[in-house]
């Protein structure tokens, strides 16, 4: 348990950060959430404002940040993660990854505070080499049509290890796999919840290409565990102090590989739906394998996912039934 310690939460009101807020609350921690509300929703969080050690700020993490919060440790999850969204607002994905990157990395150097940050797979971009250790340097196109989010994320990347090395501030970097679960959107344009939302109405789950191409989910569950357990590593750097190498690169994610179109029949078995498979054109940049190493994480935290796909779908089919009964 972790009493009396105080938490800052970017991105807390979204699908992964509302997980990862009730937990800190769970362990003991007071836990201040932050987020625009672009894409996270204000009822993820609604059940823990009763708690007096829960604060929700509707606030930008691209504009400087409230000199009041004094946290002790920071999850920066503030971003747009889903190729719809992002998309959408390029510019909004650019600046979360600079500017609000800059701005939590700064309240960190001020306060002493240890930071989490949630990077993502897509640094190692469209892989050549499956599965991905964290040593690999990806294969991203700078300027292709998901550029904005996979810079944006190794921008961060780069900006927090510099803070590292020349401010001594105790950054970790997750990079974070696919993860479903609970409070996803329905338009969030991601595979799971494309598929949940495609067989729950009886639509045609549209696969893109043959379908061969390959994802790992991990359940929300084990990925708040895996975020905890990056927080909770006990770290050799001195805070304050110049640093040489790098700080802890950790991957997160199931290494449990399934293609597209077999993620598509397990959804249509474990909804009872009669939905048939509608194939289209596969997208540009898509990558076609996405597996992490996990090494590392079993190794320096202990950590592995433990709730396999067959029972995190089976777990996950009453939320999206029961949003699209209430047409959110």
């Amino acid at each position: 348990m972790s009493v009396g310690k105080r938490a800052l939460v970017t991105g807390g009101a979204g699908f992964l950060g509302s997980h990862l807020c009730e937990r800190l609350l769970a362990e003991g921690y007071e836990v201040v959430c932050l987020d625009n509300l672009l894409t996270g929703d204000a009822k993820n969080v609604l059940h823990l404002q009763a708690d007096d050690r829960f604060t929700f700020h509707k606030a930008d993490v691209t504009e400087p940040l409230n000199e009041d919060v004094t946290p002790d440790i920071i999850f920066h999850l503030a971003s747009l993660a889903s190729p719809v969204h992002y998309s959408t607002y390029p510019i909004e994905t650019l600046r979360v990854g600079s500017l609000g990157a800059d701005n939590v990395l700064e309240l960190a150097r001020r306060g002493g505070a240890t930071v989490v940050f949630s990077s993502t797979s897509e640094v190692y971009g469209d892989p050549e080499i499956n599965p991905q250790p964290e040593s690999y340097w990806g294969n991203v196109n700078p300027v292709g049509p998901r550029s904005m989010y996979d810079e944006a994320k190794r921008y961060s990347e780069a900006l927090a290890v510099a803070f590292y090395r020349h401010y001594g501030v105790d950054v970790r970097l997750a990079r974070i796999f696919n993860t479903y679960g609970s409070r996803m959107r329905l338009d969030d344009g991601r595979v799971l919840p494309n598929f949940m939302v495609q067989a729950l109405t009886g639509k045609p789950l549209t696969v893109y290409g043959d379908g061969s191409q390959t994802r790992s989910l991990c359940f929300v569950d084990d990925l708040v565990e895996g975020l905890l357990r990056a927080a909770h590593w006990q770290s050799k750097l001195t805070k304050g102090q110049p640093q040489t190498g790098e700080p802890l690169i950790v991957n997160l994610g199931n290494p449990d590989e399934a293609t597209v179109l077999q993620l598509a029949q397990e959804i249509i078995a474990v909804t009872g739906s009669d939905s048939t498979i509608d194939y289209k054109p596969l997208p540009g940049d898509d990558p076609q394998v996405r597996c992490p190493d996990i090494t590392r994480a079993k190794k320096i935290l202990g950590w592995e996912p433990k709730v396999p796909r067959s029972e995190g779908l089976r777990r996950v089919v009453p939320y999206f039934k029961e949003a699209l009964a209430r047409g959110s």
